[in-house]
């Protein structure tokens, strides 16, 4: 819902002498469109990073592929014992 003044005019519109309403211009619509664009460029370059970062593929190891399968195979075991020890 938009904001109205008393005459009319919306917060950003400037009321000139003439009393004519007029919509805000000059240095300070430059200078919201340059914050905007900052703060829109800033946004972009952090979701790159947290994208760039969150799609990195780590390249595997022997070491890390070994400790994983002898995971696995404890799991496996101990799945089995609890099979057993209910059986």
């Amino acid at each position: 819902m938009e904001e109205r003044l008393e005459n009319g005019a919306q917060p950003a519109d400037v009321i000139k002498e003439d009393g004519v309403v007029r919509p805000d211009s000059g240095a300070s619509a430059a200078w919201r469109a340059v914050l905007v664009l900052g703060l829109a460029a800033a946004s972009l370059g952090v979701a790159a990073i947290v994208l760039r970062s969150a799609l990195r593929h780590t390249p595997s190891d022997p070491t890390t592929e070994r400790i994983q399968a002898l995971i696995d195979e404890a799991n496996r075991l101990l799945k089995q014992l609890d099979d057993q020890k209910n059986t």
